[in-house]
């Protein structure tokens, strides 16, 4: 009698292997960091676009209805403008050049600074919100087109092990178009989720707060329920060259066979990169030592991208293999 010998599967992605790989793939091309550092020195020290009349007499108009103005609330009204108009102040819509799903990294854009150690910036303001609208989806689209590029060096470095400036131009337009589609589809999905949701919310909330509270708590880890397979979609548009559907497809199905693992990849990221942010934004937006958080921002964010590109790699060939394994032991 013959026995059937055990199938030996590969064994999964390793996240410290990744990690070391990504930071090391940055070091051997570091000029791969003049990307986030050109952005950050854009939105620290570049002109502002900026919205503040238009927000200020936005929040003045809300704080000014009936339901608002009363005694009782005078001193939340006073707060709550005070608030807007700090808000209001910091909004630069440069910023939108920090892109997401596909983007370079920016550590200024989460800062939002309104000075330098060169005074204020230069501000363009703008007073129509159609107008403010049209310039954010084309500054927003520009980053999408410049990340797209950035994204595609990354990915070089890592699989091939050095950046083919020729062969990365030569993409550009193809992955540019992919990740614009990419976008538009998550927006749209966004929208279709949250329309019904908000209705529901407001239609709960009108029965008292703790129960509008629940729903929104229910409403954001729906959202994360829904975002989190979503996380690796853009890779397989760097490393497969695959169009936007079937990187949606293949990231969908990558993240939910090595769920636990990619959880702990992208768990390992938020708390790395947060932690570090705290550490470059000491210095005081005035300082040029604000440039040292800068590029330690730069080389760190881009690091981890090139981690997930790791990642993305070696979690696809192990699925590959595993699926292999499944499908040769279910024929014998």
């Amino acid at each position: 009698m013959r026995t059937s010998e055990p199938q030996a599967y590969p064994s999964p992605p390793n996240l410290v292997t990744a990690l070391l790989s990504g930071f090391d793939a940055i070091s051997n091309h570091a000029g791969l960091i003049l990307f986030p550092i050109a952005l950050d020195l854009l939105i620290w020290l570049g002109p502002h676009l900026s919205l503040k009349s238009l927000l200020e007499s936005l929040f003045n108009q809300v704080l000014s209805l009936p339901g608002f103005a009363t005694t009782q609330t005078a001193d939340l009204v006073k707060s709550y403008r005070e608030i807007g108009h700090l808000i209001a102040g910091r909004i630069n819509l440069i910023v939108g050049l920090r892109s997401y799903p596909v983007g370079v990294p920016s550590l200024m854009a989460g800062r939002l600074p309104i000075a330098s150690p060169n005074g204020s910036p230069f501000y363009l303001e703008t007073n129509s919100f159609i107008v403010s609208t049209g310039i954010w989806l084309l500054v927003t689209s520009v980053g999408l087109v410049i990340g797209s590029l950035y994204y595609s060096m990354v990915a070089q470095a890592v699989l091939i092990g050095k950046v083919q400036w020729r062969r990365a131009f030569t993409e550009w337009p193809w992955n540019s178009i992919q990740v614009l589609g990419l976008a538009l589809l998550l927006v749209v999905g966004l929208f279709l989720v949250s329309l019904p949701l908000s209705c529901l919310i407001s239609s709960l909330s009108s029965g008292g707060i703790p129960l509008g509270q629940c729903t929104l708590i229910l409403y954001g880890g729906l959202l994360m329920w829904l975002i989190f397979p979503l996380l690796l979609s853009a890779h397989g548009i760097f490393v497969n060259r695959n169009n936007t559907l079937v990187s949606i497809r293949t990231g969908i199905r990558l993240t939910r066979l090595t769920l636990p693992t990619t959880g702990m990849l992208f768990i390992i990221i938020l708390v790395f990169s947060q932690l570090l942010d705290m550490l470059w934004n000491i210095p005081n937006e005035t300082s040029w030592l604000m440039l040292i958080g800068i590029a330690g921002h730069a080389f760190v964010g881009t690091g981890l991208l090139a981690a997930t590109f790791v990642y993305y790699r070696d979690a696809g060939q192990w699925v590959q293999a595993v699926l292999e394994k499944v499908g040769k032991a279910s024929q014998a």
